[in-house]
């Protein structure tokens, strides 16, 4: 058959439509809508896992000491500043007595005065004693003749009742003596007290330790219980931790701990955890501990940033896999378990996880994963029992080109 011109041209629109449709096909099957899903799986292994806690921290002191006078007033004289080193019993700064030396003055008259009045009742009781002394042998020589009636009976009363007046008299001596020795007591009482409140005025260091703050100057008025001067027990620091809630089971004291100091990238530190606080952070939600250094690095400051790394006890054996292979559907927590070519779902009970990704986990059904299975760890859209799959080394991103 002979074609016509005409019907050659019909011929090829309707071969080059059919090929367009077809690479209209091919590239909706590959790149476009109706391709599969990508996704990169891993295979699932079987071992231990060293479960890390980690936190971010602040250096403090353990002990420190807040050095302020017990009362009000004006200090007079700061002797230490920020970084110097004091040692026990040094004097750092002074406090002004204003009118305390006067008040000592007056005490001290006072106590003389209360001797002297002593004195005067000691003499008033030897005096009331050689009275009732005196009162006591008249009475019995009065007693003998009144017996031999050579007195009569008013002679003998009148005796008896010089005897009476005698021995008020010696305990009126005695109560006397006893008041100034009282007086003498309350005197004392009062000037030791007060020489201790003039010597409370001298700050002094309470032990070996740092100064870190100066918070008053020479001419300040303070009130009771106000810090001049701070200090810190340098080989005290340690890192007040914040770890938090939802991460830090099996946080306790005693677990070993590696420091990083935000001022000296790429150097650790060993430490330990000296104690876990009671009482967490509810605004925070974190829970806060404190870890000692082995050995306190030299040179670092208060306040400084650290990052801390907590090791748990290793776990038992199991299987493992990337903690970002699990997903969650329907509510249940498990992993898309590729298997003949097709995607299955096993929900799993998880255990301890490492910092580096990895997490032990027990599937449901005992049978339903075993080491070695390939499931299914990042995909390019979220997956479902039938959807098709296309199992690549390294995702690409949606609706991208292969």
């Amino acid at each position: 058959m002979k074609l016509t011109p005409d019907t050659t041209r019909r011929i090829f629109l309707g071969a080059l439509a059919l090929a367009l449709i077809a690479a209209l096909a091919w590239v909706a099957l590959r790149t476009g809508p109706l391709a599969p899903v990508q996704v990169q799986t891993v295979k699932v292994t079987h071992g231990t896992v060293s479960p890390e806690l980690f936190g971010i921290g602040q250096i403090e002191a353990r002990r420190s000491w807040m050095v302020g006078p017990t009362t009000p007033g004006r200090v007079l004289a700061v002797k230490v500043d920020v970084g110097d080193r004091v040692e026990p019993g040094q004097a750092l700064a002074e406090m002004d007595a204003v009118d305390m030396d006067q008040r000592l003055g007056a005490l001290d008259a006072s106590l003389a005065r209360g001797q002297s009045s002593r004195a005067a009742a000691q003499a008033q009781l030897a005096d009331a004693l050689a009275k009732r002394a005196l009162a006591e042998a008249n009475l019995k020589r009065n007693q003998d003749l009144a017996r031999q009636n050579f007195i009569s009976a008013g002679a003998l009363e009148a005796r008896t009742q010089e005897t009476a007046s005698a021995s008020a008299g010696l305990q009126g001596a005695q109560a006397n003596l006893d008041a100034t020795a009282q007086d003498l007591n309350r005197l004392r009482a009062e000037r030791a007290a007060l020489a201790q409140q003039r010597n409370s005025l001298k700050l002094v260091a309470p032990a070996t330790a740092i100064v870190s703050s100066r918070d008053a100057e020479a001419g300040s008025t303070v009130v009771a219980g106000q810090a001049v001067v701070k200090l810190i027990d340098p080989t005290s620091l340690w890192v007040t931790l914040r770890v938090d809630q939802g991460r830090s089971g099996g946080l306790a004291p005693g677990l070993l701990a590696r420091v990083a100091l935000r001022s000296r990238p790429g150097e650790t530190f060993a430490g330990k955890v000296a104690r876990v606080d009671p009482m967490a952070d509810a605004v925070t939600e974190e829970r806060l501990a404190q870890v000692a250094f082995d050995a306190v690095p030299a040179g670092i400051s208060v306040g400084e940033m650290a990052e801390v790394t907590l090791q748990l006890p290793t776990s038992e054996s199991g299987l493992l896999m990337p903690n970002a292979a699990l997903q969650t559907q329907a509510g249940s927590r498990g992993v898309w378990l590729l298997k003949d070519g097709g995607l299955s779902f096993v929900a799993l009970r998880t255990g301890a996880s490492s910092l580096d990704g990895m997490v032990q986990v027990t599937p449901l059904d005992t049978n339903a994963l075993q080491e070695g299975d390939a499931v299914v760890v990042y995909s390019q859209k979220a997956l479902s029992a039938d959807t098709r799959i296309s199992v690549v080394d390294e995702l690409t991103p949606a609706g991208a080109a292969k």
